[in-house]
């Protein structure tokens, strides 16, 4: 969804959506993640685009926490590159908490992506039977479902690919593999997927 979320603002803007994961910007050798974060920066900047950086925790840690001198020159790097900046930059990440403080005053608002409305949730429910062509949903399903609380459009994506293994022969079958997802989970239902975003 946070993703989603970037591309969906690039096109609202009319602008190309640039997207990097950490491993496309973390490298094993002392100082080429700052120079793949300066980079992207560079790349957005020239093509005017909205740049998300996902998973922003891995380079963004609090500082005070760092035990290597290369993890400290990662956080100045990208708040450098973050404060100048004057485009549209996303940092997104599920452990919010774990992020340098002196990062937060950079960011202009903060988002907070909880997980799906049993609405939303049967939405996409529907959206994917009829991805995987399936017809036979019925009530029972959505009553079913609204008891899966933390359905993240994560965990529709993920029925999707593996039904390109596994082919679902009926919605029956896509609410199981839902049930799973959740059952799955680590976090309780209070602790929702978190989003920080800065423009």
């Amino acid at each position: 969804g946070k993703t989603a979320f970037g591309q969906w603002l690039a096109r609202e803007m009319d602008a190309p959506h640039l997207g990097y994961k950490a491993s496309d910007l973390l490298s094993r050798w002392i100082g080429k993640s700052e120079q793949n974060i300066a980079q992207a920066f560079a790349k957005a900047r020239k093509q005017k685009a909205v740049l998300q950086f996902d998973e922003v925790d891995s380079f963004l840690q609090d500082r005070q926490k760092a035990q290597r001198q290369w993890e400290i020159t990662q956080v100045n790097e990208l708040l450098v590159q973050m404060e100048a900046y004057d485009g549209v930059f996303i940092a997104s990440t599920n452990l919010f908490r774990d992020l340098d403080e002196a990062c937060l005053r950079r960011f202009d608002a903060v988002m907070k992506f909880n997980f799906l409305t049993p609405a939303a949730a049967w939405g996409m429910f529907v959206k994917t039977c009829e991805k995987l062509q399936i017809a036979d949903i019925h009530s029972a399903h959505e009553g079913r479902l609204r008891q899966l609380v933390q359905l993240t459009p994560g965990d529709f994506a993920q029925v999707e690919r593996r039904a390109r293994l596994f082919p679902l022969e009926g919605a029956e079958q896509v609410l199981r593999a839902l049930e799973v997802a959740v059952a799955i989970k680590k976090t309780g239902p209070s602790r929702p997927v978190g989003f920080l975003a800065a423009a």
